[in-house]
């Protein structure tokens, strides 16, 4: 059994990782990427962590990987600054085929003792995603993948897909079409792949019609000094929390929303963290804070996203409030705020964010900013590449983004992962579980 949260060293069995590149010859061009892709704020890669009891042989992942990315070859390119000067400029995907990265490893962990650790990540679990060297972002390959075999017969499938390439729906399409390839490789892919962005190119001339919060940077002040949440959250060491709401928890939250009020558990939730993130950091009751969070508006614009379309159909929508409004009231305050920021995300305002950001000077404001991605609700707990779906399923790593997951086994809970820093972690926990995990009626707490 292991004696800490530490993992042991993975064993590569190469000492380089192979290109896995489609099998047949696929379009060689420069893929445009819209505006909602090419943010700043997205140029990180999305790393999943799956965790499978049996695993699949290497020769077949390695082989259908080949066959999928026929149909997703902008994965298999490589990103390339428009200009040609550098990060800062707009980005394409040079579709050349040159492959995804694959490596192969051996650990020495039983997926039972994995699971006794799998709470909330710690940093030994970058051993489990081959980390590959480069200068800048752009330099990374779109896709990495890392199979590591487990001393018991079991898996761990690492995948770091871009962000610029996918967001969260087109992950899950593209890692389900994967396994689609291995389980049933004589029928077609059940979702027919979309890789042009032209559906959401800015207009011309760009017409920004609306205001965009989450782009408009706060400022207040405190004895004169501008005051960061976001760079103080960076300068602090930082430590993962995890809670899993069943619905029994979910039902409590929204009996706490006075007046009643119809929700669903999105908002319910985001409102309840938010919350408690905030009072867990003390802040000056006059200081406004912000929340941003993902809405896929795939069928809220005009004419709809088509079905395939695996590009970053989601927007950041944004609400302020300030932190004495939000932490006096109850949950119903930010619910409400919640509901009217997701209410006016209509084509005229998601067009209007396009337009805005065809000015790359525009940026993300997070410097007073509650950051919540949804994660839970796309499948992505389900994927069974032919013997079974995962025991375990969840980021790679922590960050102070929240991260709304998938419960594996429980569709109806969700699990709410955020790192901290050190000095509030009591606090925060306080707050998130206070009340909620009380014994009602014989159910058991869902909170680890």
């Amino acid at each position: 059994m292991l004696r800490s949260e530490e993992l042991p060293d993975c064993f590569y069995y190469q000492n380089k990782p192979t290109l896995i590149t489609p099998n047949t010859s696929t379009p060689n061009h420069s893929l445009y990427l819209s505006n909602l892709d090419d943010q700043k704020f997205l140029r990180f890669s999305i790393k999943y962590l799956y965790l499978f009891e049996k695993a699949v042989a290497i020769d077949i992942l390695k082989y259908s990987l080949s066959k999928v990315l026929v149909d997703y070859y902008p994965l298999a390119g490589r990103l390339r600054p428009c200009g040609g000067a550098g990060d800062d400029d707009k980005l394409v995907v040079d579709c050349n085929g040159e492959g995804a990265v694959f490596a192969e490893g051996f650990m020495d962990i039983s997926c039972e003792e994995f699971l006794q650790i799998s709470r909330k990540p710690n940093r030994s679990w970058r051993k489990l995603l081959y980390r590959v060297e480069a200068h800048s972002f752009i330099e990374i390959p779109p896709l990495v993948v890392q199979v590591t075999n487990l001393r018991c017969g079991g898996m761990i499938l690492c995948t770091a897909i871009n962000h610029c390439i996918c967001d969260g729906i087109g992950t899950s399409q593209f890692l389900h079409a994967w396994a689609h390839v291995i389980t049933k490789p004589t029928l077609n892919l059940p979702i027919l792949p979309l890789p042009s962005r032209h559906v959401l190119k800015p207009r011309d001339p760009p017409q920004v019609t609306h205001t965009h919060l989450g782009y408009t940077k706060t400022t207040f002040k405190d004895n004169n000094i501008h005051v960061d949440i976001n760079q103080y959250l960076q300068s602090q060491p930082l430590v993962p929390t995890s809670f899993t709401f069943t619905s029994a928890h979910i039902l409590r939250l929204k009996r706490r929303c006075i007046p009643s009020l119809k929700c669903t558990t999105f908002e319910a939730l985001a409102s309840h963290t938010w919350r408690s993130w905030v009072r867990s950091l003390d802040l000056s009751t006059t200081f406004k804070v912000k929340l941003l969070f993902s809405v896929n508006v795939r069928k809220k614009l005009i004419p709809e996203i088509p079905q395939g379309y695996y590009g970053n159909g989601f927007v950041l929508a944004c609400t302020e409030t300030a932190v004495k409004d939000l932490v006096t009231s109850n949950l119903h305050h930010g619910i409400k705020l919640i509901q009217q920021a997701k209410s006016s995300l209509t084509d005229g305002h998601v067009r209007s964010m396009i337009d805005l950001l065809e000015d790359k000077n525009v940026k993300t404001d997070i410097c007073s900013s509650l950051v919540i991605s949804q994660w839970a609700k796309l499948g992505l707990e389900d994927l069974d590449f032919g013997q079974g779906k995962p025991l375990h399923m969840g980021p790679l790593t922590s960050d102070i983004y929240c991260l709304f997951l998938p419960v594996v086994g429980n569709f109806d809970a969700v699990k709410v992962q955020v790192s901290v820093p050190e000095c509030v972690v009591e606090k925060f926990e306080y707050y998130m579980m206070d009340g909620l995990e009380e014994e009602e009626n014989g159910e058991q707490n869902g909170f680890i």
